[in-house]
């Protein structure tokens, strides 16, 4: 199967993105092409990756002077001390902006080494390479980078498009169900905001993704980003559409820092969960109808994901999270701001639906019992 290339274009960035089984082989050509005064590259590695990938980077990336540095690939990591223990040691080895920083991992590893990036000597090339099936159709596409602070997720960072992302399927082979599970999230929550074809074809093909088979894995991917970037294009610095991504996301981001980043949850778990919540709110509001929540609930339960939303049928765990999303990022005064959903394939828009907290408190009885 042919390499798939999606190109990112607006008035001041462009970039590809590559997709397919051994993209990595094209890496050495691009980086000629795109970074030809590079002598020297910074390559930030999760450590958990399997060995061989390692030494598959090291073979492409001869003639360069190369310095690999591991990271440890967690939510607790994903903090200004590591991004500035990263950036010491990248200035210790004397790269200028003309020279390469490649992150390969998660989307964890890809959001700190991006925000390295956009801020080491005010900006130096950037090439992603994303190794989980989360990063590679979610946090690898559209340029936010960021880390954590006490007060909630991704809440520092920058807008800092990569010269180049590099989505090899070849990384998912060792990737754990849970984790495909986790990034299969994000593709479902495409298909919910964009594209009901998309959506009708994840209910005939999910089991083929979460098995990793080739073909419709791939597509699924491509599909995914095309989703992403159509978003991303109209509205690079989410100022407003761009917030459309978010779906499901308030919620989630309220989920996860209530466990404390814990691995018990995942990332994309915790979207499963925040979408039906974001869901009974768009019945509560009668924007979608009961026939396309149980449409959404049936591609949960023929798969197996349902345990993710089970927990919040009950007001006490609604109630529970409240707490926790006064901190996200879409928020611009004391409500909380909310991507609702009218139809599969169409939400409201960023900014048409706040509620506070004391409402949704008020409410969280009757979106329990949906």
């Amino acid at each position: 199967m042919s390499n798939k290339e999606i190109k990112f274009r607006n008035k001041s960035e462009n970039y590809s993105i590559f997709i397919g089984q051994n993209t990595l082989n094209l890496l050495p050509k691009k980086i000629k092409s795109l970074c030809p005064l590079t002598k020297k590259i910074g390559v930030i590695i999760d450590k958990n990756l399997p060995t061989e990938f390692k030494q598959k980077l090291r073979i492409k990336l001869r003639g360069y002077e190369v310095s690999f540095l591991s990271f440890t690939a967690n939510e607790k990591n994903k903090s200004l001390n590591q991004v500035n223990s990263i950036l010491n040691a990248l200035l210790s080895k004397n790269l200028n902006r003309s020279d390469l920083i490649i992150g390969v991992g998660g989307g964890i590893t890809g959001d700190v080494v991006s925000f390295v990036a956009s801020i080491f000597k005010r900006g130096i090339n950037f090439i992603n390479i994303p190794t989980t099936l989360l990063a590679q159709v979610d946090s690898s596409i559209g340029g936010k980078t960021g880390v954590n602070s006490s007060h909630g997720k991704n809440l520092i960072g920058s807008f800092y498009q990569p010269r180049l992302v590099i989505v090899d399927t070849t990384f998912l082979k060792s990737l754990p169900k849970k984790e495909m599970v986790c990034g299969y999230a994000e593709i479902l929550k495409h298909s919910i905001i964009k594209d009901k074809i998309f959506f009708q074809w994840l209910k005939k093909n999910t089991k083929l993704i979460l098995a990793k088979k080739k073909k419709e894995l791939i597509y699924a991917i491509k599909k995914s980003c095309e989703i992403k970037m159509f978003f991303v294009k109209r509205d690079t610095n989410e100022k407003g559409l761009r917030m459309t991504l978010n779906f499901g996301h308030t919620f989630a981001h309220a989920i996860e820092v209530k466990n404390k980043f814990s691995k018990k949850i995942t990332h994309g778990e915790a979207v499963l969960s925040g979408m039906i919540l974001a869901c009974k709110i768009s019945m509560y509001k009668k924007l979608c109808t009961n026939n396309t929540f149980d449409e959404i609930k049936k591609i949960y339960i023929q798969n197996n994901l349902d345990y993710t939303f089970k927990k919040y049928s009950k007001k006490k765990e609604i109630v529970k999270l409240l707490p926790y999303l006064k901190n996200d990022k879409k928020n611009n005064d004391g409500n909380i701001n909310f991507i609702l959903l009218k139809n599969i394939g169409k939400t409201t828009l960023p900014n048409q639906n706040k509620l506070s907290i004391k409402k949704i408190k008020s409410i969280s009885q009757t979106i329990a019992q949906y």
